[in-house]
């Protein structure tokens, strides 16, 4: 990610800030460059084998990628009906109450339907 190079060439309050920027606690006393550039440096590493490990944020299982699957499933596919109510909500279009109600419902629906379509398909890459 950075260079010691990189690194070296920017003055403490510049390390100080990207440390900031990146939420990075400096290693050892603040009064030291290489305090900040040593976090700089290794947080990358240090995040994969976390990752890696299952610390922090963790991949999540089959059971669970199958049971989003069979969410979205359950949810099933909006009729011809269904899909012109939903597109003409998009397009700032209400039903009078108490239907608006319902109309607000069905594009709720819609829009977590297609967001866990979007979730499930970024977490199968």
């Amino acid at each position: 990610m950075f260079t010691r190079t990189e690194l070296e060439i920017k003055t403490k309050p510049e390390l100080a800030q990207l440390c900031l920027r990146y939420g990075l606690k400096p290693t050892g006393n603040r009064a030291y460059k290489t305090s900040y550039i040593t976090s700089l440096m290794v947080f990358p590493q240090i995040a994969l084998s976390q990752f890696e490990v299952g610390k922090g944020l963790r991949n999540v299982t089959f059971a669970f990628m199958q049971e989003l699957s069979s969410a979205i499933e359950q949810m099933n596919s909006p009729t011809d009906e269904q899909s012109a109510l939903i597109k003409a909500s998009l397009e700032g279009r209400v039903l009078n109450a108490p239907d608006r109600y319902v109309q607000e419902k069905l594009l709720a629906l819609h829009k977590a339907k297609h967001h866990l379509e979007v979730a499930l398909g970024l977490l199968s890459q």
